[in-house]
């Protein structure tokens, strides 16, 4: 077993799983275009099916034009909380690939290997003493109009980043919440030879 966080994981993995989380409280510090990057350029060495590597971000700094656009793409009850960040993420998939011949081809692993590159971003953030949150409650077609977002491609979420604050800074109905959250033992989710069902 490892414990870290006030997690307790049932075999020995490393701490820094445990030590990632997803907190909502930031401080309204803001990020270094390069210490940005360096936590996009974790990502881009995640893996992928074929090497497609279909992830693409668009992202948006505390302090520049840009941060209020992307802000405007969460939905009300993300906007709380992550306008104290000190950068959005958008998070993008290329659904299809151009085969030789010019035909574009489903790209079937896109959302996996994406996954894969948020993941990736996630962990370089802990390790890098920032934290990140991501987030399904957003507005898809706003996104695409809003950020230019071609054929093909697909919006899956979007991440705020940031130093931690005080829970004390959320609204109330989001303070209790603000802890490491567990997850369901490991024999509900890996299953040896067959698929069972719940």
């Amino acid at each position: 077993m490892t414990e870290s966080n006030h997690r307790t994981a049932d075999h020995p993995i490393d701490t820094m799983f445990l030590k990632r989380w997803s907190p909502r409280a930031f401080t309204q510090e803001e990020i270094s275009e390069d210490d940005l990057l360096l936590l996009l350029e974790a990502a881009r060495w995640a893996p992928s099916a074929s090497n497609n590597q279909p992830w693409r971000f668009v992202y948006a700094r505390r302090g520049t034009e840009h941060f209020a656009r992307l802000l405007d793409i969460l939905n009300e009850s993300n906007q709380r909380w992550a306008k104290h960040a000190a950068a959005l993420v958008i998070v993008i998939s290329k659904t299809h690939t151009q085969a030789a011949s010019g035909e574009m081809r489903a790209a079937y692993t896109h959302a996996f290997d994406t996954g894969a590159a948020w993941f990736s971003l996630a962990l370089q953030t802990t390790v890098s003493g920032w934290h990140a949150h991501a987030m399904a409650g957003i507005d898809r077609d706003k996104a695409m109009i809003t950020l230019g977002v071609p054929e093909h491609h697909r919006v899956e979420a979007a991440v705020a980043i940031g130093r931690l604050a005080d829970p004390s800074t959320l609204p109330d109905d989001l303070r209790e919440r603000e802890k490491p959250s567990q997850r369901k033992p490991l024999a509900e989710l890996a299953f040896e030879g067959r698929f069972k069902a719940e």
